[in-house]
């Protein structure tokens, strides 16, 4: 398998087995999964288009609507209207919405360690340095979306 099949056929595995089914801060604040995964796209300067989120998640803009009202009654997140486009609903993380996303994950802790110990020790730690090396490799990959999108509002041209 190439490289990049490779990673689209076994991160959705990794995923699907270990994946949490409801979200508890050690606050007492509790979230669906599904509202934990919608965490974790969210930034709370960066607005996410409800679109884009409802794309992720493989549901219409209805529905992720219905998702995202709830999640705005519990306080994380708020839905603006885009100045630009003022048929484009905008939605950011509140201030509570990034301390449920920092304190929850969308996997189970349980099942991310079962998972971890059906390897020997060798194979695990190869299995944890890659992991971390595509966790550093996302995230200059967000470093650099948010210069190129910060370059285009000054006025520049992306990096």
């Amino acid at each position: 398998m190439a490289d990049l099949e490779t990673a689209l056929y076994t991160l959705p595995r990794i995923i699907a087995a270990c994946r949490a089914r409801r979200i508890r801060t050690r606050s007492g604040i509790e979230a669906s999964a599904r509202q934990a995964e919608i965490l974790g796209y969210l930034d709370p300067e960066d607005p996410t288009m409800v679109g884009e989120l409802a794309d992720h998640a493989g549901v219409t803009a209805s529905t992720m609507s219905l998702t995202l009202k709830r999640m705005e009654e519990g306080g994380l997140i708020v839905r603006e209207r885009d100045p630009a486009d003022r048929r484009v609903m905008n939605v950011r993380l509140t201030d509570l919405g990034v301390k449920m996303k920092e304190a929850t994950s969308m996997l189970d802790p349980e099942r991310v360690y079962a998972m971890l110990h059906v390897m020997g020790p060798a194979d695990r730690r190869l299995a944890l340095r890659g992991l971390a090396l595509l966790g550093d490799a996302a995230d200059a990959l967000v470093r650099k979306n948010r210069r190129a999108v910060e370059a285009q509002v000054g006025g520049g041209s992306p990096p």
